[in-house]
């Protein structure tokens, strides 16, 4: 049985001092983390260690939205996995379809960021999507297909149990559009048909994937209730403890069903 994870991407937004006002909310309104469901907050990295300690006392955990494929040396601007596990991250996001369109992250650089993260003990999120243009041209399945044998290249059976794939219609990111749950399924099941056909149906079965499309409370329900749907990477709606809050007690209402 896999279990849902919710997981909050804050990409540039809450310094440390919004970071803790913000997580002080959410343990308010959510008082403890219901069973069977993982918590995971990923805001930007002046506010990581801000994060870790506020929820310390809760069953949160708390990853990076990037990472760089070298130990160190000169990348500025750049953050190591040791870093990051200094900083006591459990997560990292990889190939965000923003890193992908604004910093030129290629396919080979997502593999190497996942590679990097699984042998620094680090879980990565890699998120995979289509355009709008490829759903219209019916190529959407072949484009995702691709970045998922991409990201999974030379990934070991033993590391794969370790990754999180995360499907992002890019046509329904800060659009206010979404995937009917009937798009996701169809979507989210190719994926894991995909993944075991790389690897064997034991680690498809097992391997969670979040839907990153506009999750909010109102259709968080009918998307989470989808066989192959695991989770949500949830932009704009983590950002308020209110809303956030609302998707984990939904998730929590399924888990209990």
């Amino acid at each position: 049985m896999r279990r849902f994870l919710i997981a909050g991407n804050w990409k540039m937004n809450c310094g440390p001092k919004r970071t803790k006002t913000l997580l002080t909310n959410l343990k308010d309104k959510i008082q403890e983390i219901p069973e069977g469901i993982d918590v995971l907050v990923c805001p930007p990295p002046i506010s990581l260690t801000t994060a870790v300690k506020t929820v310390s006392d809760v069953d949160i955990d708390v990853g990076a939205q990037n990472v760089h494929y070298e130990d160190n040396g000169a990348y500025t601007g750049e953050i190591s996995t040791q870093m990051l596990n200094e900083a006591s991250c459990t997560h990292v996001i990889v190939g965000h379809s923003e890193r992908r369109e604004y910093f030129g992250e290629t396919d080979t650089i997502v593999n190497a960021k996942t590679k990097k993260a699984l042998s620094a003990g680090l879980q990565p999120i890699i998120c995979i999507g289509e355009s709008l243009d490829q759903r219209k041209n019916n190529v959407h399945k072949k484009m995702v297909r691709k970045q998922v044998d991409a990201a999974l290249n030379k990934i070991s059976k033993e590391d794969v149990k370790n990754v999180i794939l995360a499907y992002e219609p890019l046509w329904a990111i800060g659009t206010g559009e979404t995937a009917t749950p009937e798009q996701a399924q169809e979507m989210h099941a190719m994926i894991r048909e995909n993944v075991a056909n790389l690897y064997n149906k034991n680690a498809a079965d097992s391997l969670r994937i979040l839907y990153g499309g506009s999750m909010k409370p109102y259709n968080a329900e009918e998307l989470l209730e989808q066989p192959d749907v695991d989770g949500g990477l949830i932009g704009g709606a983590s950002l308020k403890a209110d809303s956030f809050a609302d998707i984990i007690e939904i998730a929590a209402e399924l888990t209990s069903v």
